[in-house]
């Protein structure tokens, strides 16, 4: 049989990680569920192994992630001062967008599957193909030899779960339900984890949601929605910036939508811009021109300038994305 090229990576980084002992495991800051899951996956498989790791993060993981096993534990941090015998970075394109110092230091780990991955590691595993970096977890779980326990499949499933928008996205592959078919015969329960990640809301939460929502803009076709959010208005609903996860896929469940802008302001004029869409709509390719990326049907980057000013700049780039998808 042949061995393919990510094969190959695979087996290599499995011999790297097989003769070094001290380990610090990092996504990118502002963690979702697949930087979570796959960091926490690893993080567990290693210590089957006997290795000593440390998970950082430079943002905390969002709230309803922290009933899940070890997500407490991880260490919210701007910096390391010794980054082990290997640093193994999750889904990150770049090092600097773990937001976390000193991890260049170390022997770099890059195991990533978004378009635009600068191949910043002494070793890098990049799999385009993957519906979620916790299915190449998976795959170097296995090539470790490490059983599938409970914690491992729990937050590999929570990768995938998350990272594919609930099995909405097109990057789904026949891979991806055969991985988590045998994440629940290794124990885990798709109901209860759905429901602790999704139907954990707080009051404020849900106020925030509808007051966001409240505000949302059409443009004139009715096929791209404008929503934003700024920190007054959390704050007056009694909720913060976190409690908008997943806000961004409401507007994609009515029918005509096609796709979503959501505008998050970090500060006066500066904005974290959130990109959804349906099907062949490669929202990826509008993020990267504000030099952002992502996925094609969820993507981010930042932005500066007047609110309405990028309302208008940012309808009209998706509506070029809605035409050359033909929709």
């Amino acid at each position: 049989m042949t061995t393919t090229a990510t094969e190959a990576t695979q087996v290599q980084i499995a011999e790297e990680i097989r003769k070094r002992q001290r380990f610090v495991i990092t996504s990118h800051s502002r963690p979702d569920g697949d930087a979570v899951g796959s960091s926490l996956a690893m993080a567990y498989a290693l210590r089957a192994l006997g290795k000593d790791v440390r998970v950082v993060s430079h943002d905390p993981p969002p709230p309803p992630l922290l009933v899940f096993p070890g997500v407490a534990a991880i260490e919210v941090t701007a910096a390391v001062d010794d980054p082990g015998d290997a640093v193994i970075v999750m889904e990150c394109g770049d090092l600097k967008r773990t937001g976390v110092g000193g991890l260049e230091r170390g022997f770099v780990i890059n195991i990533d599957h978004h378009p635009g991955n600068t191949m910043y590691g002494a070793m890098n595993w990049f799999d385009l193909s993957a519906a979620a970096c916790g299915e190449m977890v998976f795959d170097l779980i296995r090539e470790l030899q490490v059983p599938l326990s409970v914690e491992i499949a729990t937050h590999i499933y929570i990768a995938i779960l998350t990272d594919t928008g609930s099995f909405h996205y097109s990057n789904i592959t026949p891979r991806t339900f055969d991985i988590c078919r045998e994440c629940v015969e290794a124990g885990v329960h798709p109901p209860a984890v759905a429901r602790s990640i999704f139907d954990s809301n707080n009051l404020g939460r849900l106020k925030l949601f509808g007051a966001v929502l409240s505000k949302m803009e059409l443009d004139a076709t009715g096929r791209i929605a404008t929503v934003f959010v700024d920190r007054k208005l959390a704050a007056d609903c009694g909720g913060t910036y976190e409690d908008t996860e997943g806000l961004i896929n409401l507007p994609l469940t009515v029918k005509d939508i096609l796709a979503v802008v959501f505008f998050k302001e970090n500060g006066p004029d500066d904005w974290r811009v959130s990109l959804r869409s349906k099907g062949e709509i490669d929202v990826n390719a509008v993020a990267k021109q504000f030099g952002g990326g992502g996925h094609k049907n969820a993507s981010g980057c930042s932005a500066r300038g007047e609110f309405a000013a990028l309302k208008i700049l940012f309808q009209q780039r998706l509506t070029a994305a809605i035409t050359a998808a033909g929709a």
